[in-house]
């Protein structure tokens, strides 16, 4: 962990005096170079091969919807405007141990008698900070019935996004865990919460496993893999990584396929006998493409990727984080359409300080993306419960 630590170097960019060092960026699609190749290449698609008969998404992403949501990416979706919904928050760039880790911070407004305090938020694949822009105002509501208000750090993990990738091998949760620990110092935090979903729910635990006294995590549960159809594309991800980067950088036609597929399946099963994958039941056409623009207008689906084989290889499995008890005190959310369920007794046995497993009867698994409402009420339930066990264990702490 030292040699992962000591790389304390700024990145060449130009840096601001705001509350840190770091560079205040914005997020910007409209470089007529790069708005006009993707067009060209949705023009220039070549007809998909007809779905069979009677088939909605169970064989993948049904060519009769693609071909309109292709369009929809290259006639209608408006660069400009989703430009500025994108910056309505503030984003940041400072470089953690030689990589631009790319964040949010939202810093709410302080009413009298109330306490700011930082969490942490963190994604997963094929997801990006845009998940968390709708719950964002509620996540930084001020309410009569709490005595504090969330200052967010919203992160894009490495290799996602606006965050720059590892350039040799080794970057995996555990070492991504250490980066955003020093992020966090970076920013000025020594105590802080950290919710993840995900690969960012892996990051959270890692978090709460090494560095105990950060705060308290609360985690959403990472997707579970061990039936038939994820194992198979663990291991497509895992080992074809170069192969599939070929086609999904080559081409946003099947970009698009590749990653709406994920969010049609993991947001309802049953949405796989739906000719259109029922992708609008909660999401609009601008907000899945938003998506879609954090990977193709950075080029970062191969290193987004790349965390399957650095996650499930040897090397990464030998620490065997999933056997270390962890006190952090914790809380837990499964959504009703989440692809697997742990039960309270298993969780317990790598976080005996936890507090509440939240069943809801509704969601899927990119809750905050899905019912950014619910997400955000047990979020700031969640951290109430952690400020009054910290009272009531006697727990100094400046959460």
């Amino acid at each position: 962990m030292n040699k992962l630590e000591n790389d304390w170097s700024y990145s060449k960019y130009s840096f601001t005096k705001i509350e840190i060092d770091g560079v205040y960026i914005g997020i910007y699609f409209n470089y007529k170079v790069v708005i006009k190749d993707l067009k060209d290449r949705l023009k220039a698609r070549k007809p998909f091969t007809p779905p069979l008969e009677g088939i909605g998404f169970e064989y993948g992403f049904n060519t009769k919807t693609l071909d309109s949501w292709a369009t929809y990416w290259m006639e209608k979706y408006n660069f400009t405007e989703r430009e500025n919904f994108f910056n309505q928050y503030p984003h940041f760039r400072t470089k953690i141990q030689g990589l631009n880790i790319h964040f949010i911070r939202v810093t709410p407004e302080v009413p009298p008698g109330k306490h700011l305090v930082p969490i942490l938020l963190l994604h997963g694949w094929p997801g990006s900070v845009r998940e968390f822009y709708e719950a964002i105002p509620y996540l930084t509501a001020a309410s009569k019935d709490r005595d504090f208000v969330l200052e967010l750090i919203i992160p894009s993990l490495p290799g996602y996004g606006h965050s720059e990738g590892a350039v040799k091998p080794g970057m995996g949760p555990l070492e991504i865990a250490v980066i955003f620990r020093n992020l966090m110092q970076r920013l000025r935090f020594q105590k802080y919460y950290v919710q993840g979903g995900d690969w960012g729910s892996l990051i959270a635990a890692n978090i709460a496993t090494l560095f105990p006294n950060v705060g308290s995590a609360w985690l959403s549960r990472k997707r579970d893999l061990l039936n038939d159809a994820n194992c198979y594309l663990l291991r497509t991800l895992r080992l074809n990584i170069s192969t599939l980067r070929v086609a999904l950088t080559d081409s946003p036609s099947g970009l698009m396929a590749y990653i709406l597929e994920k969010f049609s399946t993991w947001t309802r099963r049953e949405f796989r006998s739906k000719v259109d994958g029922g992708l609008e039941f909660r999401f609009t056409k601008d907000q899945l493409i938003d998506n879609l623009m954090m990977y193709w207008s950075t080029r970062s689906i191969t290193t987004s990727m790349r965390l399957y084989s650095e996650c499930f290889n040897k090397r990464n499995m030998a620490f065997k984080m999933d056997e270390i008890p962890t006190t952090v005190p914790t809380w837990t959310i499964q959504a009703k359409n989440e692809l697997g369920y742990l039960p309270p007794w298993l969780i317990k046995l790598k976080y005996p300080n936890l507090i509440k497993d939240n069943p809801i009867d509704d969601g899927g698994h990119f809750l905050a993306f899905e019912r950014p409402q619910v997400f955000s009420e047990d979020v700031l339930n969640a951290v109430q419960a952690f400020r009054q066990w910290h009272k009531k264990s006697n727990v100094k702490t400046d959460l």
